[in-house]
């Protein structure tokens, strides 16, 4: 094992999460050797580079995946696995900053990411858990009138799945005392991710594509009419390169470094609690996230494990001891789970953005790139990967709207990023401890 892939991802096995041990069996598949032709690289075998491939390989592309570790290995396989629709900067938000044509746009395709998950599950039998529904949990009044608002405003744009719930109608979904009241998604919903993605890469090779594992990146030239992608011990020349590292394509792209910055978020799964105990805590398992600025999120798994995630840390580093940090919260919502056993802990990073919204784009003539899903990139990467296809098959109207949406730089650059999102957090979290 060569000094790139041990200071990647280590030996390039999963973190030791309830995904990892619970995992359907998949082929470890092999590095790339030598040099190899096809008409498009894609860097990143998560959401956005699966999504990306599918969608290219069914349409008879030649399709080559390169993946530092292996696939599904970061936020991809140990997110919350919640279906969750729209982005991390609502609507209003977007089409406040980048006007109502922008806003009109973005309104239409917001419940396409989740679509396509189901469409895939369905026509490829992918084993991955898939239930339907998601609740957005309220602590008071003021996050109440935020999820009537945002009712009113889908409801706009042509999206009328969402039901508003008061405390009495909450208790019927979830089995706590925490919450004022809350909105239910019937088009969200929540899967065991890293099976979502073992299920569309074998997708992917039973149309054609191939998959690279534990092959990092060291090197691209994009600018180039033909780009080429090197690693440790090949390299891969193409007619057109995509490029969806997210938060793991570390310093490898220089222009993309700084667009972005990884932040962790923490999971724990409780032993197996039985079917009794799992259904007075989630009733109807529908899965669950509030609506505070640094939230908590939870579910069910398949085998009746509570899921319960939570928490941030700018830059990327994992807690010393994720269940310390975790628990109480959840005790605090269930207070009938102090003590419970927790089987696994792990933490992940997903990429953030300014601006909160996913940023898209071109690096050279046959380069582009999709990033920044700022803790929403269930469903985002899945649309993000469907119009990044459609712009390399020459169709780049979708793609052309994304692209020209301003991005912001981190205030204070680099140096000083993760210093101004902890103040921030800060500050945020006051305003929700408060109800301002």
């Amino acid at each position: 094992m060569n000094a790139n892939i041990k200071s990647y991802a280590d030996d390039g096995s999963y973190p030791g999460s309830y995904y990892a041990a619970s995992a359907n069996l998949a082929p470890e598949r092999p590095s790339l050797q030598g040099s190899i032709d096809t008409d498009v690289c894609i860097v990143g075998a998560g959401y956005s580079g699966l999504s990306t491939g599918l969608h290219l390989a069914e349409k008879g592309y030649r399709v080559a995946i390169v993946e530092g570790a292996r696939v599904g290995w970061g936020a991809s396989g140990r997110n919350g696995g919640q279906v969750v629709n729209g982005l991390n900067a609502g609507l209003q938000t977007i089409e406040n900053r980048y006007g109502p044509e922008v806003g009109t746009f973005v309104g239409k395709i917001l419940q396409e990411g989740g679509e396509i998950i189901r469409q895939r599950v369905e026509r490829y039998n992918i084993d991955c858990d898939l239930k339907p529904g998601n609740i957005f949990a309220a602590f008071h009044a003021r996050h109440m009138r935020e999820l009537e608002a945002k009712q009113a405003l889908w409801r706009k744009h042509g999206m009328d799945d969402h039901e508003l719930l008061d405390k009495e109608g909450m208790r019927k979904h979830v089995g706590s005392d925490a919450y004022f009241g809350g909105m239910i998604d019937k088009t969200g919903g929540h899967m065991h991710p890293l099976n979502l993605c073992l299920g569309e890469a074998a997708a992917i090779e039973k149309n054609g594509g191939v998959i690279y594992e534990m092959s990092p990146v060291i090197s691209i030239d994009d600018e180039a009419e033909n780009p080429v992608v090197r690693t440790a011990e090949g390299e891969v020349r193409c007619k057109a390169l995509v490029l969806c590292g997210n938060a793991y394509l570390g310093k490898v792209v220089r222009s993309l470094t700084s667009r972005v910055m990884p932040v962790s978020t923490q999971i724990i799964a409780t032993e197996p609690l039985g079917e009794a105990r799992a259904g007075e805590l989630l009733p109807t398992d529908v899965c669950v996230e509030d609506i505070r600025y640094v939230l908590d999120y939870f579910r069910l798994s398949a085998d009746n494990r509570l899921l319960f995630g939570g928490g941030t840390v700018y830059g990327g580093t994992d807690p010393s001891d994720i269940e310390k940090k975790l628990r109480p919260n959840m005790e605090k919502i269930f207070p009938q789970m102090k003590g419970v056993k927790v089987d696994h802990a792990w933490s992940g990073n997903f990429a953030l953005s300014f601006s909160r919204v996913p940023q898209m784009g071109k690096l050279g003539p046959n380069t582009y790139f999709a990033h920044g899903y700022s803790g929403h990139g269930v469903t985002g990467s899945h649309l993000y990967g469907r119009i990044l296809a459609e712009a390399v098959d020459g169709d780049t109207s979708r793609f052309d709207v994304f692209s020209k949406v301003r991005w912001f730089p981190f205030p204070g650059g680099r140096m000083f990023r993760e210093q101004y999102c902890m103040i921030g957090s800060w500050w945020y979290g006051l305003r929700d401890a408060f109800g301002v």
